[in-house]
């Protein structure tokens, strides 16, 4: 076997926990803000077996959620649960969880997690079904949204605050190859919609927007590769001859017939800022952008020699044009913004600032989009900080009088905070910060759950 080091994603802050634990009345310095009620989750891979380092890819470990619950100024729990599985189940002795399979997965979601329609699910990249969690975070099994979703579904779906409806882009590179499919599901938690948008290969298509007129399709040059198939469970990788467009599908079809395809340089989007119409009918989409991906490194993210940089495309779906500029050339990852705006003109976005370096720390950055000031919270030397999600200050409409809450990693101290922010004043400095009771290896993503959207 391959020597561990390797391959980066299965050690130091990549590497494993190995115990589910349970932890009640955490230590808290600071003041929590008393209307944060709900749970903070997260989602990751976490191998629950031993991995092969030459091949393991860092998207494909058992799905583990953290959750830290807040409740009147207290952090009443921790709790780290594997998302249930097949292959955890096999692994464990156990029966299959109960609940439809579509494409015979043996892994559980590992790539978001979040509640929708009274229930928390956890999600996953490349279609497979949805699992629904306990407020506890066990598994009560796999969800096809109450057997209306007829196939695959994605991690990131896209929540419309005006409608309450969930917009996803589904794509299943082993059961699909010529398509993807477009998927709306209604504020009860069923399928209202599928839409079937045919591609010339099979990409990786991660992430989707949405405006209030288009469902957006991001046709990209990660695509299927065959001759990695052999070797590789996952086999996705840069293909420069694919090409690199956008789609906009209009919301009120049925068909894929008239979608318009824009052009874009070569480069690799996995997450959108946010995407939104204008009144002279283009759309703007702020994105965080690759020049490439899964090209020499084709385990994981990071080993192709740059970060994502903070971008604005105008598309003009009449021109069948793309103009692009620049808003932040440093690293910016994970983006977020307030829930009440999405798919709509907005001001204010929140990112992590990555680095492969790990004494290096990770900002938090706030941009204002009106006036282009970029703020940045350090989190201090070796402190990186993850994905940014905004809680909004009961009471208030402004866009961005809220919290920012995340997790921290102190990788010298090999332990995890959960930190909460000021999102109107970063020199306000650290509002709130829970000490956890282990460490919680890097991940993807995670959500804000009230207990007013999913009650205990």
């Amino acid at each position: 076997m391959t020597d561990a080091v390797t391959n980066p994603y299965i050690v130091d802050n990549y590497g494993p926990v190995a115990e589910e634990i349970t932890a009640l009345d955490l230590s808290v310095v600071g003041e929590l803000p008393a209307d944060l009620n709900g749970r903070y989750l997260r989602n990751g891979p976490n191998p629950a077996a031993e991995v092969d380092p030459a091949t393991h890819h860092w998207f494909l470990g058992d799905g583990m959620v953290h959750g830290v619950r807040l409740e009147d100024g207290q952090a009443k729990w921790y709790r780290n649960r594997y998302v249930g599985s097949s292959a955890l189940s096999e692994l464990r002795g156990q029966p299959d969880i109960p609940g439809p399979n579509w494409n015979d997965s043996p892994v559980g979601p590992n790539t978001n997690v979040g509640g929708f329609a009274g229930k928390t699910w956890a999600m996953v990249e490349a279609g497979g079904t949805p699992v629904e969690l306990t407020y506890e975070l066990e598994t009560v099994g796999r969800n096809d949204f109450e057997g209306t979703l007829p196939g695959a579904f994605s991690a990131h779906p896209k929540y419309d605050p005006s409608t309450g409806e969930l917009h996803a882009m589904a794509y299943a590179w082993a059961q699909w190859f010529d398509h993807v499919q477009y998927v709306v599901v209604g504020p009860e938690g069923r399928v209202t919609k599928t839409v079937d948008i045919p591609l010339p290969g099979m990409t990786m298509l991660h992430d989707m927007s949405i405006t209030e007129t288009y469902a957006i399709v991001y046709d990209q040059p990660v695509t299927v590769d065959m001759e990695l198939a052999f070797t590789s469970p996952f086999p996705l990788r840069w293909d420069a001859d694919y090409g690199n467009r956008v789609g906009l599908l209009r919301r009120d079809t049925d068909t894929a017939d008239g979608i318009v395809w824009i052009d874009l340089p070569l480069g690799y989007a996995f997450h959108p800022l946010n995407a939104y119409d204008t009144l002279d009918g283009k759309v703007i989409i702020d994105i965080c952008n690759y020049d490439k991906m899964f090209d020499l490194d084709v385990l994981g993210p990071f080993g192709d020699g740059g970060q994502a940089r903070l971008e604005r495309w105008v598309l003009d779906p009449v021109a069948r044009r793309a103009s692009i500029t620049v808003i932040d050339e440093t690293a910016n990852e994970f983006p977020r913004h307030r829930g009440s705006v999405g798919g709509q003109p907005y001001r204010f976005g929140y990112c992590a600032a990555p680095s492969t370096n790990p004494a290096a720390g990770w900002p938090t950055l706030k941009h204002d989009l009106e006036t282009g000031e970029r703020s940045m919270f350090d989190h201090g030397t070796g402190r990186a900080a993850g994905e940014p999600v905004f809680v909004p200050r009961d009471g208030s409409n402004a866009e961005d009088d809220g919290w920012l809450v995340m997790m921290v990693h102190d990788l010298g101290a090999e332990s995890t905070d959960l930190v909460v922010l000021d999102a109107q004043d970063f020199g306000r400095g650290e509002v709130a910060r829970v000490g956890l009771p282990q460490r919680v290896p890097y991940g993807f993503h995670g959500n804000w759950v009230s207990d007013d959207s999913v009650a205990p």
